[in-house]
């Protein structure tokens, strides 16, 4: 064998034999068929052996031996394609698994050996070709085996998976059943050692740095204090970082509203997925915030259906954010003003007014103090899904316990409430009435408290409403588009009921329960006439200029 080829003996039967092998270099002979008269021989071979003794073509080649090592027939590696014929070349030592078969027709006394990737299938057309009878060898014992020899070139070659059959078609090799080749001789230091690495280390370091000043950063960012005053109201407090992620970072894509005391915003909690609306208000003194915080979670126990629900606070460096149901169709002010798109009927507005009654009801008697809104209006009332009526925004409310007298005589709330500074009233439930009687003057009229005019005049709902009362047409007043099939009485009562809440003798004016009576149709609405009422009466709640 001179050391320099593997032997793969072959079958002298005209069957085929498929066999798989690889090697980082190959020098492989396939045995075909050993007789003591004949040895008939395959060979992979990648050694040129110089001179004239082996006849080797080259260093990359196959051969068929008969009886010695000198190839009668010999090729370089290499398939003939199945769809062009052309003759594609293969590297024997690439360590890239390869399949050969070796066939011999009995009966055209013909041997075939192809050779061909692993990942193709068999080309038609086979690499070598002998005409050869081998009937005169045929014995009772003969051998098909595998030899192999590395002369002075260090090999290694591998025989993966082989079938044989004599007198028919060997079966098909399962390739994805055969092993895969090992890996022989040094490892070779590859690119992601030398490079990968060190690079990637450099950036995970760059990566951990940046990550500390995002963490600082946003620690910074929500970062929140909270005060041992503030212990008593812990389960009403949310986390900053809670409601920045539910706003989506108090973006004005989520903006529901804004007006003087802060701006609320629409969010979704990120642990419950409930919907909430976020009111950012700020406070100026620490006093001040702590007797605020005290009152709005005191506020955020209140539970009415025709109240917005406060859920809780976050207070963090000078501002207060206060956390409410979210009501799906928004203020009732939308509803009534600049010609709105979409527009309630009166039935839906005489619920609204009922529904604000019989909350401010609540807070004024039924409750266990007495809560004081001092900033009724339509902006403030916001409509459910149902669009039931639920007064909200409580950030000016005050509370106090029944049966006492507060003396105050500090004025809060919109311009509406603003009206009442020169009458220099004692009783908040009398002023919240005042209030209130032009909320109802609001949701009748379709009309705002005040219009502003550039060139003449503000017009002011109250005493436009008077003059049409005076006229004995009050009707006239109510707003155009309360639907063909509104209730005429009803609409006179909430009239002439606003006029009465804004009476402007404070003791005139009715109480809550008297209000609910009168929207009941329980007592029937005092005469305005026998109340004294007059547009001098009315109107001397307008500020001088």
């Amino acid at each position: 064998m001179r050391g320099k080829r593997h032997v793969i003996q072959s079958s002298p039967f005209g069957v085929p034999l498929g066999c798989l092998a690889a090697s980082d270099d190959l020098s492989f002979l396939y045995n075909g068929f050993r007789s003591a008269n004949l040895s008939l021989d395959v060979e992979l071979d990648t050694v040129y052996s110089y001179g004239s003794e082996f006849g080797d073509i080259n260093d990359n080649h196959v051969g068929i031996d008969i009886n010695g090592l000198r190839s009668s027939e010999a090729a370089p590696a290499g398939y003939y394609t199945n769809s062009s014929g052309r003759l594609t070349n293969l590297t024997l030592a690439s360590s890239h698994p390869m399949q050969i078969w070796v066939e011999y027709d009995g009966a055209t006394k013909q041997l075939n050996v192809t050779l061909a990737p692993i990942n193709i299938g068999k080309p038609s057309i086979p690499l070598l070709s002998v005409v050869l009878d081998l009937s005169p060898f045929l014995q009772d014992t003969m051998y098909v085996g595998f030899s192999s020899s590395t002369a002075s070139v260090l090999t290694s070659n591998y025989v993966l998976g082989w079938s044989y059959k004599m007198n028919g078609q060997a079966q098909a090799l399962d390739l994805a059943q055969l092993p895969k080749l090992p890996r022989i001789g040094p490892k070779e230091r590859s690119k992601f050692l030398t490079i990968g690495v060190p690079t990637i280390s450099v950036s995970v370091v760059f990566i951990v740095i940046s990550g500390l000043v995002y963490f600082i950063r946003w620690k910074r960012k929500f970062a929140e204090v909270l005060e041992d005053w503030e212990l008593d109201y812990g389960p009403h407090r949310f986390k900053y970082k809670d409601l920045y992620i539910a706003t989506k970072g108090f973006r004005d894509k989520e903006l529901l509203g804004s007006g003087g005391f802060g701006r609320v915003y629409r969010g979704v909690l990120p642990s419950s997925k409930i919907e909430i609306a976020v009111k950012k208000v700020s406070h100026e003194t620490r006093q001040g915030m702590k007797v605020f915080v005290a009152e709005i979670v005191s506020i955020g126990r209140l539970r009415h259906r025709n109240l917005v629900t406060l859920l809780g606070y976050c207070r963090r460096e000078g501002e207060l954010l206060l956390v409410y149901d979210y009501m799906p169709n928004g203020s009732l002010d939308k509803y009534l003003y600049d010609q709105p798109r979409v527009t309630l009927n009166w039935s839906q507005r005489f619920k609204v007014i009922k529904g604000v009654a019989s909350g401010l009801y609540y807070l004024h008697e039924e409750w266990e103090q007495v809560v004081i809104h001092r900033d009724v209006k339509a902006s403030n009332v916001l409509l459910d899904g149902e669009l039931n009526g639920r007064l909200g925004d409580f950030g000016l409310a005050r509370l106090y316990d029944h049966g006492t007298d507060p003396q105050t005589t500090h004025i809060v709330g919109t311009l509406v409430i603003s009206l009442l500074n020169t009458l220099e009233l004692e009783r908040p439930q009398q002023r919240l009435m005042y209030a209130f009687g032009a909320f109802l003057l609001e949701v009748a009229c379709g009309r705002r408290p005040i219009e502003r005019r550039e060139q003449a005049d503000d017009v002011i709902l109250l005493d436009w409403v008077f003059s049409f009362w005076v006229r004995g047409e009050i009707l006239e007043a109510s707003d155009p588009n309360l639907g063909p099939n509104y209730a005429p009485e009803e609409v006179e009562l909430v009239l002439k009921l606003g006029l009465l809440c804004s009476h402007a003798v404070p003791e005139a004016r009715p109480s809550m329960r008297q209000v609910l009576q009168f929207l009941e149709c329980d007592i029937p609405l005092p005469e305005l006439s026998s109340l004294g009422l007059s547009a001098s009466g009315l109107t001397f709640a307008r500020p001088e200029g």
